[in-house]
């Protein structure tokens, strides 16, 4: 794969432009990156209804209710795990339009459309789970905002660095999935980025292991993340999933490795009780 001056530019340009968005929302306060990440959740859903009418032109006909109470479910998730003072209440929201989605689907539809009601399901748990651990990450009581931080650069990182290793040594395609993305590539961005979000963590006096342990996890499945969305987008036969940021795509484009990645070093970080 021939390296193009142009596309990295476009592409590291649009980079550093989302992760000073990312870094205004997240270091301002705790309710600016609830908002930021709000406005990124109703993003990404939108353009999973849309692959998934693609995919399944069933899903299509799925009552206005339906349709919007899924991701009112998934935001006020997101509000629970914000830490916010009225975080409790999004607790009940969720499970109550959870509650109410298979009767409105019976009231609506005259019967339980139980394909339609798992594709929204596992909207839930692809879009929704992630940004509401994110938010428990940012409100971590001794790491608080670097947790985000540390996975938002290992996967900056990781994908420019892949790129550009790929491009100049890349022989080996890595998956039928993603036919540009090659084995040396993919190894090249892991290693680039473990080791200077390891370096870096050495110098800012953070713990070197766990950051280590965490920049790999976020590498390793944030590539996974982004597979997984390319499958959903060749299965609808669509380039993007959107068009709002030039060289990415759309939001979930964009933010497919870090959807992955955010339940993976949430899980490390429970189970390694940091």
């Amino acid at each position: 794969m021939a390296f193009n001056w142009k596309t990295f530019w476009t592409r590291a340009t649009t980079a550093l432009i989302f992760v000073a968005v990312m870094m205004v929302g997240l270091l301002w306060n705790q309710l600016s990156f609830f908002i930021l990440f709000s406005i990124i959740h109703l993003g990404c859903w939108l353009e999973y209804q849309r692959l998934i009418t693609a995919i399944d032109p069933e899903y299509a006909n799925i009552n206005i209710v339906h349709r919007y109470a899924v991701i009112a479910a998934g935001w006020f998730f997101m509000i629970y795990c914000s830490q916010l003072p009225f975080h409790a209440l999004g607790w009940w929201l969720c499970l109550l339009c959870i509650f109410l989605l298979p009767i409105i689907e019976l009231l609506f539809a005259r019967q339980i459309e139980l394909k339609q009601i798992m594709h929204s399901f596992f909207g839930l748990l692809y879009i929704s789970l992630s940004w509401g651990l994110m938010l428990l990450l940012r409100s971590h009581p001794t790491y608080g905002f670097v947790l985000p931080l540390a996975i938002i650069f290992t996967i900056w990182i990781n994908d420019t660095m892949a790129y550009i290793v790929g491009s100049l040594i890349g022989r080996t395609p890595f998956s039928a999935i993603s036919p540009k993305k090659t084995w040396e590539g993919t190894i090249g961005g892991m290693l680039i980025a473990i080791g200077a979000m390891t370096g870096l963590a050495y110098w800012l006096h953070y713990p070197v292991l766990h950051t280590a342990a965490i920049a790999a996890i976020a590498a390793i499945t944030g590539t996974y993340g982004d597979l997984l969305e390319s499958k959903l987008k060749r299965m609808a036969g669509v380039k993007d999933s959107g068009q709002i940021m030039p060289g990415h795509g759309g939001f979930l484009d964009r933010f497919d490795s870090l959807l992955v990645a955010t339940t993976a070093v949430w899980v490390y970080v429970v189970v390694a009780r940091l």
